[in-house]
């Protein structure tokens, strides 16, 4: 078993006062950051191994390296901070514990694409984060950690935290930058990608919370370091969300390559009395997991070869007592509600998976509806604007592909065998 965390972004969570500037210390890495060329940086975190904390996993430092430069256009940052997907709760309590990180990281990203300006795209349902990001900000303006002629370096950033209106569609990065911009959040087409037409048509950056605030950490300690965690193309370490039916729910920071097994260990295991069924590996819009795959390495490799996806790395564990349906329905729900209606194939598409899944969830479907959902999925998968449709089937799928039995036993007795008016666990009605 292995027990090793990386305490980096969470060393000093367990502290009263974590968030203050006097806990988190003085902008060293920033100081280094900047008595070095831009493209220094820019090496440094490709070196490194870095790869999107969002989900993606696009390598961080070759998006830094597509930004054009001598180009004559403003360059700007903007960190997504808009994390709303069912599940994923590690940019919240990573803000709320440490948002200096994120701020010092911003000041060398900044630096290194050239940027003068960065906006933090905040969730606006947080209002307790973003007042701690306000604080945050406020005490780097005080200290002459942001504005003019940074540390005497000549080098000057203005940061504004932006409150978002409540869309998950915001947390695709173009539909941020469409909300960004004071119209409504929906997703662009792309080509232009952000980096060559991004936020006001300019070069444009757009990274993931725990991205940013990886950086510090890299530019002080060194690429080697940092590539010295995790596996051979996912390197460093991450922090892991395990929520549901776990002794010790909570965030973990280990190497990526770690199992959920491990991961369990050291949380305790399933609550006590009962057995691992599913679990998500990333998230709700990736495709869910059973017992068979405790020993996955969670890394974006081993996970895409076993056909899901590492994302966000919201491990939600589900123990034997829970309907894979009605579970499949309330995420399904979820990704109908929040559908921007731009593109049909996920407006229409996700409205009928909902349909089709209330009446499965009743009992009072049949075989040939599991047909239907799956052929709704297949029509919105890779043909919808942008990824909401596509995850949005992810459930779907895999939860047909490991637990048919348990959709068929719900037309056979008429309902839901999880029900106690109707059975329990499969029991006689």
């Amino acid at each position: 078993m292995s027990t090793t965390l990386t305490p980096v972004l969470t060393a000093n969570w367990d502290q009263p006062n974590s968030f203050t500037l006097d806990v988190y210390g003085e902008y060293a890495a920033a100081r280094k950051a900047l008595g070095m060329e831009p493209d220094a940086v820019i090496q440094a975190v490709k070196d490194s191994g870095l790869r999107g904390r969002g989900g993606a996993g696009f390598p961080t430092g070759m998006k830094w390296g597509f930004i054009p430069q001598g180009d004559g256009k403003p360059h700007y940052l903007v960190v997504n901070a808009d994390e709303s997907e069912p599940g994923t709760c590690k940019d919240i309590p990573l803000m709320m514990a440490n948002p200096h990180a994120l701020v010092e990281g911003i000041i060398i990203t900044s630096y290194a694409i050239r940027a003068n300006h960065a906006f933090i795209y905040v969730r606006g349902e947080v209002l307790h984060v973003i007042r701690r990001l306000h604080a945050a900000v406020r005490e780097a303006y005080e200290k002459g950690y942001l504005g003019s002629d940074i540390f005497g370096s000549g080098y000057d950033l203005e940061l504004v935290v932006h409150s978002g209106a409540g869309a998950y569609i915001c947390g695709e990065e173009t539909a941020l930058l469409d909300s960004l911009e004071g119209f409504r959040g929906q997703p662009r087409l792309k080509p232009p990608f952000p980096a060559v037409a991004g936020l006001y048509a300019s070069p444009t950056v757009v990274n993931n919370v725990e991205s940013i605030a990886s950086v510090p950490s890299i530019i002080a300690n060194g690429a080697e370091w940092f590539a010295g965690m995790g596996t051979e193309k996912s390197k460093g370490f991450g922090i892991f969300s395990l929520s549901g039916h776990v002794t010790r729910p909570g965030q973990y920071e280990a190497p990526l390559g770690i199992t959920l097994r491990e991961l369990l260990d050291m949380a305790g295991g399933i609550r006590e009395g009962h057995q691992i069924k599913f679990w998500t590996p990333g998230g709700s819009s990736t495709p869910i997991f059973t017992d068979e795959h405790l020993d996955v390495p969670l890394d974006f490799e081993a996970v895409g070869a076993k056909g899901s996806m590492l994302g966000t790395r919201a491990l939600q564990i589900f123990d034997e007592t829970t309907c894979v349906v009605r579970t499949v329905l309330r995420w399904t729900e979820f990704y109908a509600h929040e559908s921007c209606g731009k593109c049909t194939p996920c407006r229409e598409g996700t409205y009928w998976l909902k349909q089709v899944l209330k009446r499965l969830e009743k009992g009072q479907g049949t075989e040939d509806d599991l047909a239907t959902i799956t052929d709704i999925a297949d029509n919105i998968l890779g043909r919808s604007f942008c990824a909401l449709g596509d995850g949005a089937t992810s459930p779907i799928h895999s939860s047909v592909k490991y637990f048919r039995e348990e959709y068929l036993k719900h037309f056979e007795i008429g309902g839901c065998p999880f029900d106690p008016k109707k059975s329990t666990l499969w029991g006689e009605q």
